[in-house]
């Protein structure tokens, strides 16, 4: 297949894609329409400039950007993780069917991934595995972990930071979703939103929440958390503004997504010593 023909064809499989969650570029000038456009953020966070000869996990991979990134940053080894099997996502009792396969049906099996595995060329190794699930015995010891927007969809965000814990021999970058209006209100105290009603969204925690989860999990901060926002992507639709909207927090909140990003947080840390009794 020729270079023209082969580019065509990646366009081709990019707009058939159902909804792609990270704008990826997959060769020059192909750009998958994200969700969320992370290349925005990417010197933001407190990334290790240099990955080389580092063991990297990425964990609720989706489409890999993150797992792209460290391997473009030299690491001699990725591992990206995530559920593709809706079953084993912390559903909630009373979350309608139709929201069930609605949400199951932005993974697509996982197709994204592999488009991009492909694509970039990539030595990516992704696994169908729950963060829950970590075992040193099964995945081995890394030197460096990405733990992005998932605390938020997790019933015992804590319980799955200790599991990551138990494979995090050097660093965790941990970027997560937090709520603007309680890190606001609430600076120095510890407080999250609970939700958990319809779908595997949980817990949404202000800024010195995300600290203490990352804390009760076993992890020591290494420097300040980084606010920012998520910039949304070319996928994700804006939220026309209306007085109905703005007069409630959801509408709010949906408003500030669409157009400047969600609020997030970044933490880069480090297991605490192993507790000996």
């Amino acid at each position: 297949m020729t270079s023209t023909n082969a580019e065509s064809d990646i366009r081709e499989r990019i707009r058939a894609h159902k909804q792609w969650y990270h704008t990826l570029e997959l060769a020059p000038g192909l750009v998958t329409p994200g969700w969320f456009d992370t290349r925005k953020v990417v010197d933001l966070l407190p990334l290790p400039p240099s990955l080389e000869g580092k063991r990297c996990l990425d964990i609720g991979t989706f489409d890999g950007f993150w797992a792209f990134e460290m391997e473009r940053r030299g690491a001699a080894e990725v591992l990206a993780i995530d559920l593709l099997d809706k079953q084993g996502w912390d559903w909630p009792v009373n979350s309608p069917p139709d929201v069930v396969d609605a949400l199951a049906e932005r993974k697509a099996e996982g197709d994204g991934f592999e488009l991009a595995l492909e694509a970039l060329e990539s030595r990516v190794v992704r696994r169908e595995l729950s963060v829950y699930m970590l075992d040193q015995a099964d995945v081995g010891a890394f030197d460096f972990v990405y733990f992005g927007s998932l605390l938020l969809h997790l019933q015992n965000p804590v319980r799955a930071l200790e599991r990551v814990r138990s494979v995090c021999n050097g660093l965790l970058l941990s970027v997560d979703a937090i709520d603007i209006g309680l890190s606001i209100a609430h600076p120095n105290r510890p407080v999250a939103e609970l939700d958990g009603f319809g779908r595997p969204w949980w817990w949404k925690p202000n800024a010195l929440a995300h600290v203490r989860m990352l804390e009760a999990g076993g992890f020591e901060l290494l420097q300040r958390p980084r606010r920012f926002f998520m910039p949304p992507g070319p996928g994700q639709p804006r939220e026309r503004p209306t007085l109905a909207k703005l007069r409630n927090k959801h509408g709010r909140n949906a408003i500030l997504r669409s157009w400047k990003g969600d609020p997030h947080s970044a933490i880069l840390a480090r297991p605490v010593q192993q507790f000996s009794w």
